[in-house]
């Protein structure tokens, strides 16, 4: 029997950001969870739409974001800033007392800009280390930390980093210390056989159902490196992972895609 306390790791989607009304009820079920608990967001379309206001054209590759200087300057303001201090204020008032950072706070979480072969990604990181002393220490003493898809290379550069990315290399890295469930809130119930059809959840995936899944593409590809994140949680020492519609967070009977090894 472990003798780790739980630690509940929260990843919310655009999808929630970009709605009012679903993120203040995704905040109330976020305060409602009980003991140790970490959100990471993303940036939803508020970036897209800044960039576009001030006349850049957002560029992507694979549902990646090409991060060049202009949109580095957009997405550090609008994820790192108005996001994450909007979401921080929503928790104070519902009595969560959450601290908002980037990755460069505190030296939180650490990363390369990354090297690609053939693809210019531009001002856009990979995680390479996580700071889990100061983490332990911020949990330990109450404290929410919110996190947004920001962190840095120790050498004075901000980088934008896939906030799935962050949400899992935090659970690893925290793992060693506490007993981890990550979940994965977006605006589907789970992992879809269909996704015309919002009932069609795969309720439980494990590594073999998994590849076989992916075989008969039967795997919408923009959950391809959702679902790869999660295994390699899982084989990093991550207890439990969950990828649903965030009611699942308080209500046990929602539908949602268990993921196991």
């Amino acid at each position: 029997m472990s003798n780790k306390k739980p630690l509940s790791i929260i990843k919310i989607g655009g999808n929630i950001i970009d709605n009012p009304n679903e993120l203040s009820q995704f905040l109330v079920d976020f305060s409602n969870i009980e003991g140790n608990k970490i959100l990471v967001h993303g940036g939803g379309k508020s970036a897209t739409k800044m960039a576009q206001s001030i006349g850049l054209t957002p560029q992507m590759i694979d549902g990646r974001r090409i991060t060049d200087k202009p949109m580095l300057d957009v997405v550090v303001m609008i994820y790192a800033g108005e996001i994450n201090k909007n979401i921080v204020a929503q928790l104070q008032a519902n009595e969560t007392n959450a601290m908002g950072f980037s990755g460069a706070d505190g030296n939180l979480i650490q990363s390369t800009k990354r090297n690609h072969p053939t693809i210019d990604y531009g001002f856009v990181g990979d995680v390479q280390k996580v700071n889990t002393t100061l983490l332990e220490v911020l949990i330990s003493n109450g404290i929410v930390p919110v996190f947004c898809a920001i962190t840095h290379d120790k050498k004075g550069q901000l980088l934008n980093t896939n906030a799935d990315t962050i949400a899992s290399e935090l659970a690893i890295a925290l793992s060693d210390f506490f007993e981890v469930t990550l979940n994965y809130c977006f605006e589907k119930a789970g992992v879809l056989k269909n996704v015309e059809d919002e009932n069609s959840v795969i309720q439980q995936i494990n590594s073999d159902l998994y590849s076989k899944l992916k075989d008969e593409g039967a795997i919408h590809s923009g959950m391809i490196p959702k679902l790869d994140n999660c295994f390699n949680s899982l084989s990093k020492g991550v207890q439990k992972i969950k990828i649903g519609h965030h009611s699942m967070l308080q209500n046990k009977q929602a539908l949602h895609t268990t993921i196991t090894l």
